[in-house]
């Protein structure tokens, strides 16, 4: 292990509005994202075209979302549609201040209603050469679809990333019933940071009072240093969800 640390933040944006959708609040989102300064920022829910919103919102952003987000700081970002709708679409998006040196979007939609994919990229540390994959999920509401997008990943992952190479799988993974850890640690080794140092998922949702774990980050072939869930000022009054943020030792 080298002495180089990597802040990872996982968030679920609301599309940039309030958990009452009464407010637009991504200019708020962004600049306490910045005041964070992860190194890799896992998103979810970010508009990649609304074009109905350009309208009612003056300070809507003339670039997509994530591109407005990324501003000046995460030079390097990719984004994965997984909701179309006649108005745009919606889906992850992976900020990084490192180069994503490649990345592909994986469909797991099992209803047409509720589309679903896994953003899979790989970043380059050009310290140290090491390169990391790192995978943006946001699994769907049912039991049923989310044991489908949980084998999903794990095909994914096993086909795709080797036994040897760093893993970071990040995002809103709707499993309020704790059965993902029964596929992924069995099936992949990996391990859930705030269960491994707190003994227990972070609560994450709803963000004015959390109750439901929903948000994880899942790891393997790092060293954990921390991790924190970012309650209270501001984040409680921004999306519903709030914020998840570990910080890992390469």
């Amino acid at each position: 292990m080298s002495d180089i640390s990597l802040k990872v933040l996982t968030y679920n944006i609301h599309k940039g509005f309030s958990a009452t959708n009464l407010r637009f609040i991504l200019h708020e989102i962004k600049n306490s994202l910045r005041h964070i300064d992860a190194d890799i920022v896992f998103l979810q829910e970010v508009h990649g075209e609304r074009r109905i919103s350009n309208q009612r919102f003056d300070n809507w952003p003339n670039t997509q979302q994530f591109e407005f987000l990324a501003d000046q700081v995460w030079h390097h970002y990719a984004y994965g549609k997984n909701a179309i709708y006649n108005s745009g679409h919606h889906g992850n998006a992976i900020l990084s201040k490192y180069p994503i040196i490649e990345w592909d979007n994986i469909n797991v939609s099992m209803l047409r209603s509720a589309s679903r994919s896994l953003l899979h990229g790989v970043i380059h540390i050009p310290e140290t050469d090491q390169k990391i994959h790192i995978i943006c999920i946001h699994f769907g509401l049912f039991g049923r679809e989310r044991k489908r997008q949980l084998s999903a990943l794990v095909k994914r992952i096993s086909t795709h990333v080797s036994a040897s190479e760093p893993l970071i799988i990040a995002g809103d993974f709707n499993d309020w019933r704790e059965q993902a850890e029964h596929y992924l640690h069995r099936d992949l080794g990996v391990k859930e940071v705030f269960k491994i140092t707190r003994g227990a998922y972070a609560r994450t949702f709803p963000a004015w009072m959390p109750v439901l774990s929903m948000d994880r980050i899942y790891y393997r072939g790092l060293d954990i240093i921390d991790c924190n869930r970012l309650h209270g000022q501001p984040w409680h009054r921004l999306s519903d969800h709030i914020p998840l943020l570990a910080e890992f030792r390469l």
